[in-house]
């Protein structure tokens, strides 16, 4: 029994590009474009989900999938830091940052630890072991990250080491026993190249 799980990282937005942690808000015009450049350059899936946020819904759209909102392929909750960038929250909250980072357990006021975004990670890769088929999952790059240290069997720390990239692919296969790791951070096809099995 192969079961093949592609997911896809949602497209970049203006939050994103500013170094900010994401709002639900759209996909910039340049994404959007490379999306819909994107299309038709997948093999045929069994099944479309995406995660709930507009930013993934609108990837979904792009790429003319029709998906389905699966709830456990949502975004790490940022809680307050959401739509705050990056480098002030280094300057006002330093141990606020500090202890997210080196702690998987951390959350933010009002959001959740990267544990808990493992956690929806692995139940979703649980569940679909015991689909044959192809998935295409439209995600973030926090839920890409959990599920390959998860494939991986590395600590949930190594998710800071992994660069996921708006609107590229990662591929992961299983036998219905174990998943293993296909491909990681496949660039978005700038043509119509095809990815293959």
């Amino acid at each position: 029994m192969l079961v093949r799980l592609t997911m896809i990282c949602n497209g970049a937005t203006a939050a994103t590009r500013r170094g900010s942690f994401p709002l639900d808000e759209p996909l910039e015009p340049r994404s959007l474009a490379l999306a819909k450049a994107m299309r038709g350059t997948l093999r045929r899936a069994d099944r479309v989900w995406t995660a709930p946020a507009l930013r993934a819904r609108q990837t979904a759209e792009a790429l003319s999938l029709d998906a389905s909102v699966e709830p456990l392929l949502a975004d790490q909750g940022y809680g307050s830091w959401a739509g705050m960038r990056f480098e002030d929250l280094q300057a006002e909250q330093p141990e606020g940052i500090a202890a997210w980072l080196s702690d998987p357990n951390t959350a933010t006021r009002g959001g959740e630890s990267l544990a808990d975004v493992a956690r929806r990670a692995s139940e979703l890769m649980d569940r679909l072991m015991a689909k044959p088929g192809h998935t295409i999952a439209l995600t973030h790059a926090s839920v890409i990250r959990t599920a390959i240290v998860h494939v991986l069997g590395a600590p949930l720390a190594a998710c800071w080491k992994i660069d996921i990239e708006p609107l590229s692919i990662t591929d992961f296969r299983s036998d219905g026993r174990r998943w293993v790791l296909r491909a990681c951070g496949v660039a978005a096809p700038k043509s119509a190249t095809t990815l293959r099995p």
